[in-house]
C-alpha cells in the first residue's frame, strides 16, 4: 500500500528513507561512524593548558581556519586536530600534479584502475603531510604556551605519530561513508565538526543579558540569503548540445542516424578550493608575522603592524586590506583551478574521439576555441560569487554589528554542499525504488 500524500512531502520522503531495510541501514551506519568521529574528537593529546588552547583560539584566526579543517577537532588538540586536511592537500597536490606529470597523466587515463592508483598515491602522500603538518601544530601550540611542561624527544615522536594515526584514522571513517553510509565521507566529517560549532556561538549573541535582537535578526537573514545564493550557484551549469553520429543496418543497407545529447559545465566548478587558496595566501604574512611580534606590554613592533595589516578582525579603514585582498585572490585562483580542471578533463579531444560534435561548430580546434569562450564566461560569474561569499563575513559583522559569531564562507559552502549531495543520493536511492524523493 503507498504511504499516504497528506503530510508535508520532505517528512513523507524522510519516512519512506527509513521504510527502505537497505537505506535504512546505510543512514544508521553514517550516524555511528560520525558518533565515533565525535567520541575520537575529545581525546586530547596529553600535557594540554585547556585555559590556555581556548584563549589561543580566540586571538589566532589561522587556527580558526584549522580547526574548521580539521572537523572541530584541533579546539581540543584531540589525536585527530589535523582531521582530514592532510588528505585534502595531498588530493589538491595530486588534482595539480596529474596534467604537468606525463606517467600520472597517462594513470589517469586508465579508468577506474588509473583513479585508484592516483588515490593510493594520494593516501601515501597524506602520511608525510600529516607528520609535518602534526609537528607544526605542535610546535605552534608549544610557543603559544598551550603545552605544559618540556616535551622530550620520546614524547614529540608519540604525539606525532598519535596525530598522524588519527588522521588516517578519520580518512578510512570517511571512506568507509562513502562506501557504506549515504554521501562523501570525508565531506561529511568535516559537516558534522562545522555544525556542532553553530550552537555554542548563536548562544554567546544572548550572554550577559545586552543581547543585540536587530542585529541578530539582520545577521540570521544575511546568513540565510548566503545559503539560498550558494544552493542556486551550485546548481546552475551551461549545456552545451552534443550530437554523435551513429551506424545503423536495416535491411542490410547502412544508414546514419543521429543522437543528442549535451555536457553540462557547472558555473562553480572549482568548489570552495580557490576560497582555502586564497585565504591561506592572505594569512601567511600574519602568520610569519606572529612570531616575531612584541611581547605584551612592549612597544608595538613592525611585526604587529603587519598583523594589523593582514588582520581580519582589525578595525576599518586598515582592516579592509585582508578582506580586498581576500576578494581579488578568490577571483584569480578560482579561474586558475578551473582551467586546471577543464585542461586535465580535455573534453574538445574527448569529444572528437567518441564521435562527437557540437551543432554548428567544427570538431577540433573551432571547438576547443567555443568551448573555452563558455568556461571563461560562466568561470566569471562563478568567481565573482565566490569572492562575494569570501567577504560575506565582513559584511555581516559591518552590518548587524555582532562580532561573537564566527560566519565562516568555507563552512557554510561546505554543509550546503554536503546537504545537496546527500539529498540527491537519497532521492536516487528512493527514485529507483518509486517513492518520491526529496527533490521536486
Amino acid at each position: 500500500m503507498r504511504p499516504r500524500q497528506s503530510r508535508p512531502r520532505l517528512i513523507q520522503a524522510m519516512l519512506d528513507a527509513f521504510r527502505l531495510p537497505d537505506l535504512r541501514r546505510r543512514i544508521l551506519i553514517t550516524f555511528g561512524l560520525l558518533v565515533a568521529f565525535r567520541f575520537i574528537a575529545h581525546i586530547p593529546l596529553p600535557g594540554v593548558d585547556t585555559v590556555a588552547l581556548r584563549n589561543f583560539f580566540q586571538t589566532n584566526q589561522m587556527a580558526g581556519l584549522l580547526d574548521m579543517l580539521s572537523g572541530g577537532a584541533m579546539r581540543t588538540f584531540s589525536v585527530a586536530a589535523m582531521g582530514v586536511y592532510p588528505y585534502i592537500t595531498a588530493s589538491i597536490i595530486m588534482t595539480l600534479m596529474v596534467p604537468v606529470i606525463p606517467k600520472l597523466q597517462m594513470m589517469s587515463q586508465e579508468g577506474e584502475a588509473g583513479r585508484n592508483k592516483v588515490n593510493r598515491i594520494s593516501h601515501w602522500l597524506t602520511i608525510p603531510l600529516a607528520a609535518i603538518s602534526g609537528y607544526g601544530q605542535i610546535l605552534l601550540m608549544k610557543n603559544a604556551s598551550v603545552m605544559t611542561g618540556t616535551i622530550d624527544p620520546l614524547s614529540w615522536a608519540s604525539m606525532i605519530v598519535s596525530l598522524v594515526a588519527g588522521t588516517m584514522f578519520l580518512v578510512w571513517l570517511g571512506e568507509l561513508i562513502t562506501e557504506y553510509g549515504i554521501g562523501n565521507g570525508i565531506s561529511i566529517l568535516i559537516f558534522a565538526g562545522i555544525i556542532t560549532g553553530y550552537p555554542q556561538q548563536i548562544g554567546n549573541i544572548f550572554v550577559g543579558g545586552s543581547a543585540n535582537v536587530v542585529g541578530a535578526v539582520v545577521y540570521g537573514f544575511i546568513v540565510l540569503a548566503t545559503i539560498v545564493m550558494i544552493v542556486i550557484f551550485t546548481e546552475a551549469h551551461r549545456r552545451i548540445p552534443v550530437q554523435y553520429a551513429r551506424t545503423q543496418f536495416k535491411g542490410g543497407r547502412m544508414y546514419r542516424a543521429s543522437g543528442g545529447t549535451h555536457i553540462p559545465l557547472r558555473v562553480n566548478s572549482a568548489g570552495m578550493i580557490p576560497l582555502i587558496f586564497a585565504q591561506s595566501l592572505v594569512m601567511f604574512p600574519y602568520m610569519i608575522a606572529s612570531y616575531f611580534q612584541a611581547p605584551a606590554g612592549a612597544d608595538p613592533n613592525f611585526a604587529n603592524t603587519i598583523m594589523k595589516i593582514f588582520g581580519s578582525n582589525t578595525a576599518l579603514p586598515l582592516g579592509m586590506t585582508y578582506w580586498v585582498l581576500y576578494f581579488l585572490l578568490t577571483i584569480a585562483f578560482a579561474f586558475f583551478y578551473t582551467m586546471v580542471i577543464f585542461q586535465e578533463q580535455d573534453l574538445p579531444g574527448t569529444l572528437q574521439r567518441q564521435g562527437g560534435f557540437i551543432p554548428g561548430i567544427r570538431p577540433g580546434k573551432q571547438t576547443e576555441v567555443y568551448i573555452n569562450n563558455i568556461i571563461t564566461k560562466i568561470t566569471l560569474a562563478g568567481a565573482l560569487f565566490l569572492a562575494v561569499v569570501a567577504v560575506i563575513p565582513f559584511i555581516a559583522r559591518f552590518v548587524s554589528s555582532i562580532q561573537s559569531v564566527t560566519l565562516s564562507s568555507m563552512g557554510l559552502l561546505i554543509m550546503v554542499g554536503v546537504v545537496l549531495d546527500t539529498m540527491k543520493q537519497m532521492e536516487a536511492q528512493l527514485t529507483m525504488r518509486r517513492y518520491e524523493g526529496f527533490i521536486k
